[in-house]
């Protein structure tokens, strides 16, 4: 069994030497809502499966089970979301959006990327920091790791919904590598404006009038 990221998606993508912390005071500028924060924030999420999320070593971390989710409590439609993680090699995580069922989650029920796109090529991120950024506005995902573009589609099929992050179950069943997240930060877009419709004509449905001959 390969183990990969659903990240919208990071597939396969551990990688890239180093990479740049997110600003601690993000959380009280420019609409974002913080998560998690080192070990704080376990209690923005709902549980779905049996991973022993937990906060240690300035982390929020799992590392057993068959395999689970943290999802987000609140639902979101056009959205950047920026996050730090550190995955094992043998790590199978990643990141589901806009989840149209979250007690059944899948690449079919969520934007995973990865079945829409060819994803551009990455170093690997085994046993490193990484920073994660994803933009979802209308149709278009856009995926970010560590400043470097890694996949960019054009998908509508689910426009709404929580997100969730990954531990998974690794070859066999067996338990995967670790995941830890030390920061996860997401801020709602404003959906674009629609343009004014145009005035009718005034006085009863003839339409403009031709204009006098002088």
């Amino acid at each position: 069994m390969k183990r990969h990221w659903f990240v919208p998606a990071v597939v396969a993508c551990f990688g890239i030497a180093a990479c740049a912390q997110l600003p601690s005071d993000l959380a009280q500028l420019g609409g974002w809502t913080t998560l998690i924060n080192g070990e704080e924030g376990l209690d923005n999420w709902h549980r779905v499966g049996d991973a022993n999320w937990r906060a240690e070593d300035g982390a929020i971390v799992a590392y057993r089970g068959k395999g689970g989710f943290l999802v987000s409590k609140d639902s979101y439609k056009d959205f950047e979301l920026r996050a730090e993680f550190w995955a094992d090699p043998t790590t199978n995580s990643g990141v589901f959006i806009r989840l149209s069922n979250p007690k059944r989650i899948g690449s079919d029920n969520s934007g995973a990327i990865v079945n829409l796109a060819k994803l551009l090529p990455a170093e690997k991120a085994g046993g490193k920091w990484n920073t994660l950024e994803i933009t979802a506005k209308g149709s278009q995902l856009t995926v970010m790791l560590n400043g470097v573009q890694t996949a960019s589609v054009q998908h509508a099929k689910f426009a709404q919904g929580p997100f969730a992050l990954q531990y998974g179950a690794g070859a066999k069943n067996l338990e995967g590598g670790p995941i830890k997240w030390r920061r996860v930060q997401i801020k709602a877009l404003p959906e674009p404006e629609r343009a004014a419709a145009a005035p009718k004509p005034a006085g009863g449905g003839g339409g403009a009038k031709p204009l006098a001959k002088p």
